[in-house]
Order: structure tokens, then C-alpha cells, then sequence
């Protein structure tokens, strides 16, 4: 990830953070859910998008850059929720190594018909 470090006052965006876990289903399997950790303020920039095919129908996978105030709790498989948008992060990187911003790689998909 080349991100830089962000100037002063442009992390605008309010952002929802969740943590991965899994619960038992009661028939033996597990469900994957998302419990809130906290909300912050971000920066989201939204990066490259592409058209496939799902099982379903067309999906569009869009890639978004996160950045936000530096945190060790949050890691691939957790989840950034941006206006009512899932972006799951794919990975994360301290951006200068100073522990002051993270940046996060995260994937939105969702199909389209």
C-alpha cells in the first residue's frame, strides 16, 4: 500500500467499525456476523471498480482505500461500514511506522441482477 500520511483535518468520514465472529447455528455449523467496535473518523477513497459474473447474476467489485488514526485491533476479515456500505477489509498497513494512521485495503461486492 503507498499511501501517505493524510494532511491535517481530512479525515471527515464517519465510519463504523465491526469485528469479525462466528456463532453457532445450533445445527452444528457456524454463522459469520459482525459486532460493532466503535464508530471513527476516516478518510475513504474509493479506488478501482470491475464487472463479473456471480452465481446469482452480475457482481461489481469496487476497491476502496481506508485510512484512519492508528488501531491494533482491526485486521483482514473485519469489516468497515461507510454510509450503509460493507467494505471488507482485506488488509492493513501502518502507513509511516510511527503507529499515528492505518491504512486499510478493503473490497465492497455486490451484484447488480
Amino acid at each position: 500500500m503507498s499511501e501517505r500520511i493524510p494532511p491535517i483535518g481530512t479525515l471527515t468520514d464517519r465510519v463504523q467499525l465491526r469485528r469479525r465472529d462466528s456463532l453457532g447455528d445450533g445445527g452444528g455449523g457456524h454463522e459469520r456476523v459482525y459486532v460493532p467496535m466503535s464508530s471513527v473518523w476516516a478518510r475513504v477513497r474509493s479506488l478501482t471498480g470491475r464487472q463479473g459474473n456471480n452465481a446469482d447474476g452480475r457482481a461489481v467489485a469496487i476497491s476502496h482505500s481506508v485510512v484512519l488514526r492508528f488501531r491494533s485491533d482491526i485486521s483482514p476479515g473485519d469489516r468497515i461500514v461507510y454510509r450503509g456500505r460493507n467494505l471488507d477489509v482485506v488488509s492493513t498497513a501502518d502507513i509511516n511506522g510511527r503507529r499515528a494512521y492505518l491504512a486499510c485495503a478493503c473490497s465492497e461486492t455486490s451484484v447488480t441482477g
